[in-house]
């Protein structure tokens, strides 16, 4: 599928603006001002934030993410995707979730420690952990700090089960430590895939790997015996929802045993930022994908309504939901994660394994 995009598209960046933060009384003002000649696109470079968090594993009540437990040692991600839900955190933080959530990123180098200190509680039962729930934890910056990393050393360590949703290539360089918590059954690996299209996906996610660089790590991992789920999320109407088949076939003819999706939905400052950005980027059917999204979402872009917010409903819904279980079928069938093993929980004063 071919797409024309607005030769004025801000390059580099999923976000044109910077939007309003909710929690500030003032506000940043691009009216009136050429392309060429705005500040908040002229001063790209990103710029790093540290923060000394007391707790590092948060615990969700959503009754859509069954009360998922999950680290991030990173807020803010440089990826840029325009369409994640994580920017609105953003705000918390006095910044805004368009531009400044790409090129202000918040790193916690004390991640690994509280993590350790967390597992030695009294009385602590070992549950799964996710890297990251919110912005991605393997953004260019991990290459650096290796906060990730060395999270994971600590996972093994304490023979404790993590399941990791990436969309970067750099979990490559971990193969060494992902390999020996899958020969544990410690492990779930989740690569996000959005489009086939490269020219869609560099629109979408400016600064991610290509999806065939994704799809090499799917193949990779799996050949390590390393359980892997691709992610077809988010799923846009309009836009990828039709490259639903063809994704979870390349996924599982490099190795995939699952699939899951998400629906796109546009809460809080998302809803602005991905309506500026489609009108910008493809002006020629930004209505009839705003239009079909609002279809999914009982005619809103934002939608809080569990059950509904992340899978959406109708009929648009509900095609692209009968072409995901048609494709789960059809490419893996009699696949699926194993389960994990949680009876191997070492804490402190028990044996650890070393590797490093």
């Amino acid at each position: 599928m071919a797409f024309e995009a607005n030769q004025d598209f801000f390059k580099g960046r999923g976000a044109q603006v910077n939007t309003h933060n909710k929690f500030l009384k003032n506000k940043y003002v691009a009216q009136h001002i050429e392309a060429l000649d705005e500040p908040l696109l002229q001063h790209s470079k990103t710029q790093i934030f540290e923060e000394t968090p007391r707790k590092i594993v948060s615990k969700s009540n959503s009754p859509d993410l069954s009360h998922m437990h999950s680290i991030n040692p990173y807020q803010g991600c440089e990826h840029g995707c325009i369409y994640c839900y994580a920017r609105n955190s953003h705000e918390y933080y006095g910044f805004s979730a368009g531009l400044d959530f790409e090129r202000k990123i918040i790193v916690k180098r004390n991640a690994p420690e509280l993590l350790e200190a967390y597992f030695n509680k009294r009385r602590y039962e070992p549950t799964p952990i996710v890297l990251s729930g919110n912005t991605d934890c393997y953004q260019p910056i991990e290459r650096d700090l290796e906060i990730t990393r060395r999270l994971l050393q600590i996972f093994l360590q304490y023979r404790h089960p993590v399941s990791i949703i990436t969309k970067n290539n750099l979990i490559l360089r971990d193969m060494d430590i992902i390999t020996e918590l899958a020969k544990l059954n410690l492990i779930h690996v989740n690569v996000s895939i959005t489009s086939l299209d490269e020219q869609l996906r560099q629109k979408l996610e400016p600064r991610t790997v290509t999806s065939i660089g994704r799809l090499n790590v799917i193949e990779k991992l799996a050949a390590k015996g390393v359980p892997v789920r691709v992610m077809t999320a988010p799923i846009i109407p309009g836009l990828n929802s039709n490259e639903v088949p063809a994704i979870i076939k390349a996924a599982a003819n490099r190795g995939a045993v699952a699939a899951g999706f998400t629906m796109v939905r546009l809460n809080g400052s998302i809803a602005e930022l991905f309506t500026d950005w489609i009108h910008k980027t493809f002006p020629d059917r930004a209505e009839k994908v705003l239009n079909l999204i609002r279809e999914c979402h009982d005619g809103n872009l934002n939608d809080s309504e569990f059950g509904r917010r992340m899978s959406g409903d109708g009929q648009v819904a509900d095609s692209i939901h009968q072409l995901y279980r048609l494709a789960c079928n059809r490419y893996l069938a009699d696949r699926e994660m194993p389960g994990y093993n949680l009876s191997i929980f070492t804490p402190k004063t028990g044996r650890q394994i070393t590797l490093f």
